[in-house]
This record gives C-alpha cells, structure tokens and sequence, in this order.
C-alpha cells in the first residue's frame, strides 16, 4: 500500500512460506453467460453488431448508496505503477498516455495519496481534458483516489486538511470518490476518520466514499454505523478468489460494490511467463517490479509455479478460442463474479500500454466451457481465505 506504513506492506513482502493447507473445495457462484447463436434477418442487427452494442452496455457501472452515485468504467486504469519501482515516469508522456487512455474510453483513473505524482499528474490530465476535449469526454472521466493516514487521532481538522491536500493535487472541487484505508484494527479512529468524511461529502467536497482493503467484518460494522460505503477496493484474480467467500455475499445484501486490483497479478496472468521455469536463473522473465515480486508470492501460497503454468495454458487456450490475450481473459473472469462493479489494469504511463487488450475485455463473453476448465485448474489450488484470512488480511500480518 502506501508509504505511511512501509513496514507494514513489507513484512507481508518478505513473509516466509505459508503453511501449506489441503484444499477444501468452497461453494463459488459464478455468473456465466452462454453463447447464443442469432439467426441472421433481413432486418436484424448482425452477430457484429449485436456485439459492440453489448460491449458498449457492459462498459460502464453505476456504484450507489442512497443518493451517492458515481458512474466508472468497468476496466480501471491503475496508477500505482507511478510510484516508483516500475521506470522513471516522464509527466509529459505520461499525461499524454492518460489522455489516451480516456480517447478509447478507459476514462477511470484509480490513484492514491502516496502513489508518487499520481495525484499530481491527474491534475495536470484533467486540465488537458477541460481545454482539448468535448464536454461528453470531460463527463465521462474519473478521477478514484485513495486516502490512507497514520494513525494519529483523526480529528475534523486533521481529515479536512488532508482531504484538501487530494483536492488540490488533482485540481477538483471534489473529489469523486475518497478511498479510505486503515492499517489497524484494535484502533477505532477509522470509524471516526469515516464518520469525518460523510460529513466532509456533505459540504461537497466528496462525492463519494469507499474502502479500500478492509474486511468484511469491518466492512458490517462501518455499514452499520450509517457510513454511505459505495465500493471496496480488494484484491482480487483467478488465483485469489477470497472476495467470492464471505465479502461478495455482505456486498450483494448491501449493494456495496467490488473494485479489483491485481487481476491479472502484475502482468504474471499474460503470455510473457507462459512455458517458464523461474526456478533456473536467469532462464525466464525478470520479477523486477513491486507487483511481479508480491504476486508471485501469491503464486507460492496457492499452489506454486508448476500449477500455475497449467493455469496460463488453459487461459492460453481459452484465449486463443476467441482472438484475445490472457490479461483479457484473466479481467473477463473476474469481472462476471457476483458484486464486481470494476477491475484495475496498471498502467505504466508513457512506457507501455495495453488499451486493445483493455477494450476487447468489455465484448468477450466466457461460456460455460470455458469456465469448467478454469475451474478444473484453480479448484486444485489451495483455499487463500484459509492461507491468507479474509480481504485486505495480507496487509494486517506482522
């Protein structure tokens, strides 16, 4: 997470290998959808066509509490990539890149206080969006941040001034949504910090307010405590299916909404560490970035490096089934799960970019096929929700 509590973040970093546990097989909805063949008439749209409009219908989601309402993109465009850890970011490429993305309709850009310049790039993008773009572009952009202090009395002011610093930074009279996150539990100043920012929503300096992280106990308590919670950000994949155990089903009798980061593990989920073996040096692609490096330890918890090149060719051939990537797949699955409103890709603004793989995720439909076989691989990983805890543990283990 964010430099606040490094410490934190690295201990679940250099965690020795968990225990190994068998897998105990859980019940997991999943919506899948079946191909439907439509004759073709006269006067009929064609197959084509019938699939750009359902792409363009499934492009957007709408998260809501009460009167709080926010619009997004399905497939977000992650900044923590900017932090550093990932190559130097140059601010012209990439808020060239960011107005890119938001050509091709990726226009939701999720970020946080201590994503290095994220903050500060949306700003300078966001003004680009005002001066050379049409109104309907500048309507359809959002800017997702995420607030994450120490653990100091959350006091009105203490809330307000921070908040402030984010509104600044990103050049919005409010924020569109404030993703909160709290590092300790045993300290209920996040129920205060939480209460603080409601009523900081009513003087519209935000105009919605979200998780990141937090569990689903927590998540009951906040929302029993009358706090209008719109989204939690978890992680969230093929390999880490926890949000489906206990958080989707708190999610779906209360509306809350899922944002998923770390669905395609880094970059791990694509044909780049397809038919590797990382346990010859030097013989396979480098884990030389934050994200590589923490969601190969994923790997390890769920079932290791041999199980999960059986997961990559059995998304290899899915993909191939129908003209796509596995990143595309990989997103695609995850975003057919119950209460999952988006799901993050990170961008390495203005040194690479993934906007056809992005965009051919909202017209791909996985038929029950291709469900069954993916099932048949990540069914013989091990349960994480027992590895690991629930939603946001990772960040909470000393």
């Amino acid at each position: 997470m964010g430099s606040t509590a490094v410490s934190t973040q690295q201990a679940f970093f250099n965690l020795q290998k968990f225990t190994p546990l068998s897998y105990a097989s859980s019940c997991r909805s999943i919506r899948s959808k079946r191909k439907c063949v439509i004759p073709i008439k006269c006067c009929s749209p064609s197959p084509a066509a019938e699939v750009a409009t359902t792409a363009k219908e499934n492009r957007r989601e709408l998260l809501k509490n009460g009167d709080d309402k926010l619009e997004i993109c399905r497939v977000l465009n992650g900044m923590w990539q900017t932090s550093g850890g990932w190559g130097r970011i140059d601010r012209n490429d990439a808020v060239e890149a960011m107005l890119n993305y938001a050509d091709a309709g990726l226009s939701t850009f999720d970020m946080a206080d201590h994503y290095g310049p994220a903050e500060d790039l949306y700003g300078i993008f966001i003004n680009r969006v005002r001066r050379e773009r049409p109104p309907e572009l500048l309507e359809t952009v959002r800017g997702l941040t995420k607030w994450v202090p120490p653990p100091v009395k959350m006091t009105r002011s203490f809330v307000s001034e921070s908040i402030d610093v984010s509104r600044r930074r990103m050049d919005v009279a409010a924020l569109d949504m404030l993703q909160f996150h709290w590092w300790d539990y045993s300290n209920p100043g996040y129920l205060d910090a939480l209460k603080h920012l409601t009523d900081l929503k009513g003087e519209g300096k935000i105009k919605t307010i979200a998780l990141t992280n937090f569990d689903t106990e927590r998540l009951r308590i906040i929302l029993e405590n009358g706090i209008p919670v719109v989204s939690n950000q978890v992680q969230h994949s093929i390999v880490d299916m926890r949000p489906q155990q206990k958080m989707a089903e708190l999610c779906q009798l209360t509306g809350v909404k899922l944002i998923t980061y770390g669905t395609v593990m880094g970059g791990l989920l694509s044909e780049k560490f397809l038919d590797t073996n990382l346990t010859i040096p030097f013989a396979g692609p480098a884990l030389n970035t934050p994200s590589l490096q923490k969601y190969k330890r994923m790997v390890d918890a769920w079932g290791g490096w041999s199980l999960f090149q059986e997961l990559l060719r059995t998304l290899k051939t899915v993909a191939n089934k129908h003209g796509v990537s596995i990143p595309t797949v990989a997103v695609r699955f995850i975003l057919d799960q119950p209460a999952v409103a988006g799901s993050m890709i990170g961008v390495r603004l203005g040194l690479s970019q993934h906007i056809k793989d992005a965009n051919a995720v909202f017209s791909l439909v996985l038929d029950e096929e291709d469900i069954s076989n993916i099932l048949q691989v990540t069914n013989k990983g091990r349960d994480l929700q027992k590895v690991i805890g629930d939603c946001g543990d990772e960040y909470r283990r000393a």
